[in-house]
């Protein structure tokens, strides 16, 4: 609790020095914001968070295959050519068409297909003998399609819909992954400046130390107490100590402008503001087994996720593939209604051959459309048709390269399961021996400072030269230095164990928005 108010104080003194001295104030950061600012800002996660949106596209896409096609056409034709026949036309022959017609076609689930369309035409020629001159034709009709071997079910139709729908899935378990690496490297980042920083401190009480000797050192030379030896001695040390800081001073820099770059500061917010943490690094222990690790690990990894739909979606593939070497067997079914009307040619005694028309009764097209419309020729066919491709029979490559995949996929999974496993084990391993470092280094440090203690005694007693002092200074620092470290270390496996496990920030109080768990 004591080291937790001195570091807040520290963060405060900092805050004042910046408006005192007017340079640009230090901005404190929690743990938590920076964690939430990196899930808002962080511009890898931003790059990953659009892959699920472009896979949600490719479901649209792919689910398209079963919205109704709509399709229309329309032609006119004039054909002229010179007469062969006295009888058939005097000197051209002349015909003029056009033609509309409309269609729609479903797809089914079952692989099946129907067309629905209508049409009408109109013809008229020059030639003689006709009856009924210009003619109009109309029809309506209907065609049902389904494949009985080949292409037949929904898994089969609906593949592609299937695997669009998995490889979304696989985004979101990427995103997520991406999520967990990003939020252990903030908040390894986040601890690293901790560290720098503390230490620097350390290394500026060294430094301290080292003048406080050296000054000491320069009165006793002038009363003849030491050598010269003790002064050049602490002057040395203290210049060493000097260079440390000026190294250690870069590191802060360094290690801010990591942090910094993660959380995406941009020019406007100060991208030259110094961050001050203002969390500590705390010792709370967990009593997490390995079975109950592991048990976690399996329900919440992305990767083991990602790796059960890969598997479904190689599943797929072969499915699909297997099918593909089944001969061609459809039904086709056909149920059509045509109708024809025109102008009709008179000829006397209703013979054409007299070539004398003696009148005409008129029509149009509405009655061709009508007739076909209300279904006054009633026509139907069904008839199977087989095909049998060859490569289905003398190749199975694409179904082997499909059962190898599946076989890949799977062995895959089993090697991510032990490497999580690994992975979970070594981190449950690691919290525990941080745990028992950080009282081990902290005995350390206690005698560290008890040792210096009893020889700065003896040096002012005559007893000890500076250089076993400053031996003791060092041996101090590094002391210091070694139990704050095993503090980081701990707080740090700590974060390994939650990324290792699949802890989404939930597990660290933390309010965010999953943005796919309101997903279809």
């Amino acid at each position: 609790m004591a080291k937790k108010i001195m570091i807040i104080g520290a963060v405060a003194v900092l805050l004042n020095a910046g408006l005192v001295f007017g340079q640009a104030p230090a901005k404190a950061l929690s743990l938590e914001e920076c964690l939430v600012r990196a899930m808002e800002r962080n511009l890898g996660l931003q790059v990953q968070i659009r892959n699920p949106e472009l896979a949600d596209w490719a479901v649209s896409l792919a689910g398209e295959r079963f919205m109704p096609v709509f399709g229309f056409s329309y032609g006119k034709q004039s054909n002229r050519s010179a007469s062969s026949s006295w009888i058939d036309s005097s000197d051209l022959i002349e015909n003029k068409s056009d033609y509309l017609s409309a269609g729609l076609t479903q797809f089914f689930p079952t692989g099946g297909a129907l067309n629905a369309s209508v049409s009408t035409g109109m013809n008229e020629t020059n030639r003689r003998f006709q009856t009924i001159n210009p003619y109009y034709s109309g029809q309506l009709s209907f065609q049902f399609t389904q494949p009985l071997l080949r292409d037949f079910g929904p898994a089969i139709s609906r593949r592609e819909i299937l695997i669009a729908r998995n490889n979304r899935d696989i985004a979101e378990q990427s995103y997520k992954r991406a999520l967990l690496d990003t939020l252990y490297t903030v908040e390894e980042a986040y601890w690293n400046l901790v560290f720098s920083i503390e230490n620097l401190k350390v290394m500026k009480t060294s430094l301290k130390l080292a003048e406080d000797l050296l000054a000491r050192n320069t009165a006793q030379l002038k009363i003849g107490m030491i050598a010269p030896i003790e002064v050049l001695t602490a002057e040395s040390e203290m210049a060493s100590r000097k260079a440390d800081i000026l190294q250690a001073e870069v590191l802060v820099k360094n290690r801010e402008d990591t942090l910094r770059t993660l959380l995406n500061f941009t020019a406007e917010e100060g991208s030259g503001t110094p961050l001050i943490p203002s969390d500590v690094p705390t010792i709370e222990k967990r009593d997490l087994s390995v079975e109950s690790a592991l048990a976690m690990a399996m329900a919440s990894r992305p990767e083991l996720m990602s790796a059960r739909v890969t598997i479904s979606n190689d599943d797929l593939n072969l499915t699909f593939a297997r099918n593909q070497l089944l001969p061609r067997l459809n039904l086709v079914a056909n149920y059509w209604s045509p109708a024809v009307s025109g102008t009709q040619i008179l000829y006397q005694d209703d013979n054409p051959l007299s070539g004398v028309v003696i009148g005409t009764i008129p029509g149009g097209s509405d009655q061709a459309i009508k007739d076909a419309l209300q279904f006054k020729y009633k026509n139907w066919s069904v008839g199977l048709s087989l095909s049998i491709p060859l490569n289905s029979i003398l190749s199975r490559a694409q179904a082997q390269q499909a059962k190898i995949s599946l076989d890949q996929s799977r062995i895959a999974m089993q090697d991510t399961e032990q490497r999580i496993f690994l992975e979970v084990r070594n981190a449950i391993r690691d919290v525990e021996n941080n745990a028992q470092r950080i009282e081990a280094l902290e005995v350390a440090r206690v005698l560290a400072e008890k040792t210096l203690d009893a020889e700065e005694r003896k040096a002012k007693a005559g007893m000890s030269i500076s250089y076993t002092v400053l031996q003791r200074q060092r041996d101090l620092i590094l002391a210091q230095s070694r139990e704050l470290q095993s503090r980081i270390d701990y707080v740090l496996s700590q974060a390994r164990l939650d990324r290792a496990t699949g802890l989404t920030p939930d597990h660290k109080n933390i309010t965010w928005t999953d943005p796919f768990k309101k997903r279809p």
